[in-house]
């Protein structure tokens, strides 16, 4: 089907940068929306910020030795994160559990929301998780998130603590407890690492209801 040149979602995304199902629910959406927009369709990105883990330290840890905690166990924790590793595959996606970092993710988020002003926010999204969950970085670090930036063409900003600790606090007063979130507005909402199929329905789904409306 090709999409009319006027055709024009607005998409709002809840995700955490540190989150494996954010990350292959962003990477599928990522595709559909390219499509959409080869069709001529035009669409427009907002992100919302969570923190699954809003009380990790700054400084970071192994996530191996959260895993292991979590799971209770070094073997569950492997068997765990090798079936998320293969689904990542699947996706293109190189998941390397036992190298990254499980930090703070504040001032990742800043980060997305300065990229997101500057008209940047996907392509920095996509970064961020990839230093994350592929190269095992520490994107609490303020030279690594600078470094970041540099590479997807972002001007950081030392502004928007605040706006950011308010949009936490409202994302949370809406009742959000867990991430991926992808809102397509009229009702149309999808949560967690969905399908291809399922985006590409959503987007049907959402302009046909944009359509009715004009």
């Amino acid at each position: 089907m090709t999409v009319d040149e006027a055709a024009f979602l607005r998409v709002e995304i809840t995700l955490d940068l540190t989150c494996v199902h954010s990350f292959i629910g962003f990477t599928r959406f990522e595709r559909v929306a390219a499509r959409h927009r080869a069709e001529g369709g035009r669409l427009e990105v907002v992100f919302r910020p969570f923190q699954v883990s809003p009380d990790a330290p700054p400084e970071g840890r192994p996530l191996a030795e959260v895993h292991r905690e979590f799971f209770g166990s070094a073997a569950r924790a492997a068997q765990a994160t090798a079936g998320m590793a293969a689904i990542g595959a699947e996706e293109g996606l190189e998941l390397n559990f036992d190298r990254a970092v499980h930090v703070n993710t504040f001032e990742a988020h800043r980060l997305l929301a300065t990229a997101a002003r500057q008209g940047r926010g996907e392509a920095m999204a996509e970064r961020i998780f990839r230093a994350y969950l592929t190269e095992g970085l520490n994107i609490g670090d303020r030279a690594t998130l600078d470094r970041l930036a540099a590479e997807t063409g972002v001007e950081p900003s030392p502004d928007g603590a605040d706006e950011l600790r308010a949009e936490l606090s409202r994302v949370l007063a809406t009742g959000v407890r867990s991430v991926p979130l992808f809102d397509f507005g009229g009702g149309i909402r999808l949560s967690g690492a969905q399908s291809e199929e399922a985006f590409r329905r959503a987007f049907a789904s959402a302009l046909a209801g944009s359509a009715r409306l004009h």
